[in-house]
């Protein structure tokens, strides 16, 4: 008997045997060969394509040194926070809790103009944005027609228009995963809060955003994991420019690698942008942990 309970047991994992075997081969796979790369010299090209040298951490000491570094660093945490924790997140939920409270036909136009945005190919969301805000584009014309300035958003201000456009890009998955989380509140909740006198802000404070905390945290691990890897966007709209001042991680471990032809180098600083995408999702889980307690 135990033995075949034993092999009964082993049965209940054999459906999820060719999703593992999948994320091994196309994710640890990649993830440990990057890592490995990063103690060696590996080269796009050349001598040191064909036969790379360990050297231990002494890409990771380059990094320490690398002036770019730290300030990719922050610019990675400011877009991260500003387009993500803050935009995407917030405004989505203002957006799910505007559009439960309109009338059918505004909240389907509402959400069919966001839900576009995120819907399009990344390439094509990218180019869209390039083009409202360049120097010749969308947002200047408008501007113009105002009789206001128009700068060169680009090159002024390069963050906060790659912020703006992956807040444009984004913010449609947090407002459907709020309108899911809303529409789970029990209605006699909020009908009774209301009998008890509770305003619209008391009900949201004290009612609402405690029921969805859940929801709150799956939904901030998950935009800041999607957020700390976009590449197309800010690639597409500045090239990580003008003089690195948008120069994200991912955008400099793409440059080290493929445009400097410094495989080793590059995967180093995709190694800590993997770390810290860990530390990130490994808050968010105990957050979710704590919340179920």
């Amino acid at each position: 008997m135990p033995a075949r309970s034993g092999g009964r047991g082993l049965l209940r994992y054999l459906p999820v045997l060719p999703a593992l075997l999948l994320l091994l081969v196309f994710l640890a796979g990649p993830v440990f060969w990057a890592f490995q790369a990063s103690f060696t010299n590996t080269g796009l090209t050349g001598r040191n394509a064909r036969n790379p040298e360990w050297v231990g951490l002494e890409n990771y000491q380059r990094l320490l040194l690398d002036p770019v570094f730290p300030l990719s660093l922050g610019l990675t945490v400011l877009f991260v926070g500003g387009s993500a924790v803050l935009g995407q997140n917030l405004l989505g939920l203002a957006l799910a809790v505007l559009m439960r409270r309109a009338r059918r036909a505004v909240s389907a136009v509402v959400g069919t103009a966001v839900v576009a945005a995120w819907v399009l190919p990344e390439i094509v969301a990218a180019f869209a944005a390039y083009a409202y805000f360049s120097r010749d584009g969308t947002l200047n014309q408008l501007l113009g027609g105002l009789g206001a300035g128009q700068p060169d958003w680009l090159y002024t201000w390069p963050m906060a228009a790659v912020v703006l456009a992956n807040i444009w890009r984004g913010t449609a998955f947090s407002m459907l995963v709020y309108r899911a989380a809303l529409n789970d509140i029990p209605a006699e909740v909020v009908e009774a809060a209301q009998m008890d006198g509770a305003t619209g802000w008391q009900r949201l404070a004290f009612i609402t955003l405690p029921m969805i905390r859940n929801s709150i945290a799956t939904n901030l691990m998950l935009i800041t994991l999607q957020t700390l890897a976009v590449f197309t966007l800010i690639w597409v709209m500045t090239a990580g420019g003008p003089a690195n001042s948008s120069t994200t991680l991912p955008v400099l471990a793409y440059q080290e690698a493929f445009k400097f032809g410094d495989i080793g180098y590059g995967t180093a600083v995709a190694s800590v942008l993997l770390l810290i995408g860990a530390v990130f999702g490994v808050g968010y889980i105990r957050l979710l942990r704590e919340g179920k307690r």
